[in-house]
C-alpha cells in the first residue's frame, strides 16, 4: 500500500518538480489522454445520467456489502469456485502464497491488479521462492526496470519511449527472452519485443493471478477489462487462476454492470468499449483453468466503510479520470504519492486504509480546484474527502501534542483580529506599512517564520495600500455629499 521509505509528499514532490523530462512526459500524455475523454464523453446525451446512475449503484452496495459479499461466496461456490476471506495483506499474501505452492509451481504471470500491489504480493511470493511475472507491458517496464508505477492505468507514464528501450536492452535478458540487439523506440517495435518475451511464459504457466475490476454478486461472474489481450491469456490458458479482489469491487446484478462497462472505458482510456472485457464464472470443464480461487480483500476498507465522508473513495473504479485533470499530479508524478494509489484518489484512499506515517501528508497534495470531482464517473466528492480528512489529520496532531503547533497559534490570532473591526483595520494598515518596507515590484521577499512556507513556493503580493474597507467608505462619504 505505502511503499516502505517514502518521504513526506512534499518532499518527494519537491524533487518530482525538479525533474523536467518526468514533467514533459506527464504533460504530453495525460494531455493525450484527457483530449480523449472529453471527446468521447461528448458524444453520449446522457452522460450525466450514466454518472449518477453509477453513483447510486455504488451508494447502494456499499450500504449492504455484506449481504452482497455473501452472495457472491454463494455464487462462486456453487459455480465451481473456492472463495477465501482475508483481513489483511499478511493474510491475503499468505492464502496466495499456499494456493501457489499447492501446484507444484515456481512461478506465477500476472494480469494488472492494484490489489496485489496494494499487499505487495511480488515480493512476497519471490521471498517463498515463487517468481511473479507482470504481463501488462507498462507493469512490465516497471517491473523489468525495478520501478515504482506512478499511475492507475499507465504505470509507466512517467517514462518515454527512449527510457523504455534502454530498460528492455538492459533487463529483458535476466526475466526471460531478451530484446533484440537493434531494437529502436518505435511504439510497434517495442511492443513486439515485450510479445516475445511474454509468449513463452503465457505458454508454460501453470498459474495465473489477477485482480477484478467488478464481481456480480447474484452469478457469481468475476470481470477484466483490458487493452493488450495479455490479460486474456492468462485467464484462459494457466490450469489455476487466483484472483484477488478488494471487497468493494461487487455489484449486485449483471444489469448494474451494464452501466459501469460504459463508464470505465470512456473514463480511463478515452475508448467507446475495453478491447478486451473478459467476464467468468467459476469453473467449466474443457474450457479453461481447472481450479478457481477468490480472495475477498479487506485490508482496512471495513473501517474505512464506518466513515460517512470518507467511505465516498471506495465507490473508485480505478479509471484515473482524476488523476489526468490533477494540477499536483501532473507535475509530480505518481511516484511522489509514495503509496499504489496516487493522484486525487490516491490522496483520499490511501490515508483511509493506512493510518499515520506519510500518508497523513496526502491530503494536503491538492488545490481542491474540484477538477477532479467533475470529472469522476461516479461522482465522488473528492474535495470533501480531503478537506474531511485535513481536519482529522489537524485534531489529532492535536491531540498527541503539549503545546499548540505555529499553526494552531495563528489561527487563533487571525480569529482575534477578524472578530474585531477595529483590530482587522489596525492589522491592514499595518500590513500596507510592512509592504511598502519589505515589497519590491509588488512582490514580497520572504515571510518570517511559519509563513516563509508560503512566500517559498509562491509570490507574495504587497499589500493594496487602501483596502477595500477604506475605498468604500470614502466612495460612501462621497455619494453622501453629492446628495
Amino acid at each position: 500500500m505505502v511503499w516502505l521509505g517514502s518521504p513526506p509528499f512534499p518532499e518527494a514532490a519537491r524533487e518530482a518538480l525538479a525533474d523536467s523530462q518526468l514533467r514533459r512526459n506527464l504533460r504530453t500524455a495525460t494531455t493525450a489522454i484527457r483530449d480523449k475523454r472529453t471527446a468521447v464523453t461528448a458524444e453520449l446525451d446522457d452522460w450525466e445520467q450514466l454518472r449518477e446512475a453509477g453513483a447510486a449503484i455504488k451508494r447502494r452496495t456499499l450500504r449492504h456489502l455484506d449481504r452482497y459479499l455473501v452472495q457472491l461466496e454463494d455464487s462462486v461456490t456453487r459455480a465451481g469456485g473456492t472463495v477465501h476471506w482475508a483481513c489483511d495483506a499478511a493474510e491475503a499474501n499468505s492464502i496466495v502464497t499456499d494456493l501457489v505452492r499447492r501446484t507444484g509451481a515456481h512461478e506465477v504471470v500476472k494480469v494488472k491488479s492494484m490489489a496485489t500491489q496494494e499487499i505487495g504480493l511480488n515480493e512476497h511470493l519471490a521471498r517463498s521462492g515463487v517468481r511473479a511475472y507482470e504481463t501488462d507491458l507498462a507493469e512490465l517496464v516497471v517491473q523489468l526496470g525495478d520501478d515504482r508505477p506512478s499511475h492507475i492505468l499507465v504505470p509507466a507514464i512517467h517514462r518515454n519511449r527512449a527510457e523504455i528501450r534502454d530498460i528492455f536492452l538492459r533487463e529483458m535478458a535476466a526475466w526471460g527472452r531478451p530484446s533484440p540487439e537493434e531494437l529502436t523506440d518505435e511504439p510497434g517495435a517495442l511492443a513486439e519485443a515485450a510479445r516475445l518475451h511474454l509468449r513463452e511464459k503465457f505458454l508454460r504457466a501453470k498459474v495465473a493471478v489477477c485482480g477484478a475490476n467488478f464481481a456480480v454478486a447474484d452469478t457469481g461472474t468475476i470481470g477484466v477489462v483490458e487493452s493488450e489481450g495479455n490479460g486474456r491469456m492468462c485467464l484462459s490458458l494457466p490450469e489455476t487462476l487466483i484472483t484477488v479482489m478488494g471487497i468493494e469491487k461487487v455489484l449486485p446484478t449483471w444489469q448494474d454492470l451494464e452501466v459501469f462497462l460504459q463508464l470505465l472505458p470512456r473514463s480511463s482510456t478515452g475508448e467507446r468499449m475495453n478491447p478486451y472485457t473478459s467476464t467468468w464464472t467459476g469453473t467449466t470443464t474443457g474450457d479453461g483453468p481447472r481450479a478457481f480461487h477468490l480472495v475477498l480483500l479487506d485490508n482496512g476498507r471495513t473501517a474505512t466503510l464506518a466513515d460517512p465522508v470518507g467511505r465516498q473513495a471506495l465507490a473508485c473504479i480505478r479509471c484515473s479520470a482524476c488523476l489526468n485533470v490533477c494540477p499536483v499530479y501532473e507535475r509530480t508524478g505518481g511516484r511522489a504519492y509514495g503509496s499504489v494509489y496516487p493522484g486525487p484518489i490516491g490522496a483520499v484512499l490511501t490515508p483511509q486504509l493506512v493510518s499515520g506515517g506519510h500518508a497523513d501528508t496526502l491530503p494536503f497534495a491538492s488545490t481542491l480546484c474540484g477538477a477532479c470531482y467533475e470529472v469522476c464517473p461516479v461522482m465522488i466528492d473528492i474535495p470533501e474527502v480531503l478537506t474531511h480528512l485535513r481536519a482529522r489529520v489537524v485534531e489529532n496532531t492535536r491531540a498527541r501534542r503539549r503545546t499548540p503547533t505555529p499553526e494552531a497559534v495563528m489561527m487563533k490570532a487571525a480569529t482575534a483580529v477578524l472578530a474585531e473591526p477595529a483590530r482587522l483595520v489596525a492589522a491592514q494598515k499595518a500590513a500596507a506599512w510592512g509592504g511598502r518596507l519589505l515589497g519590491r515590484r509588488g512582490v514580497m521577499g520572504p515571510l518570517p517564520g511559519p509563513l516563509r512556507g508560503w512566500s517559498d513556493a509562491r509570490d507574495t503580493p504587497v499589500p493594496p495600500r487602501e483596502t477595500f474597507r477604506a475605498w468604500w467608505r470614502d466612495r460612501r462619504e462621497e455619494g453622501t455629499a453629492d446628495r
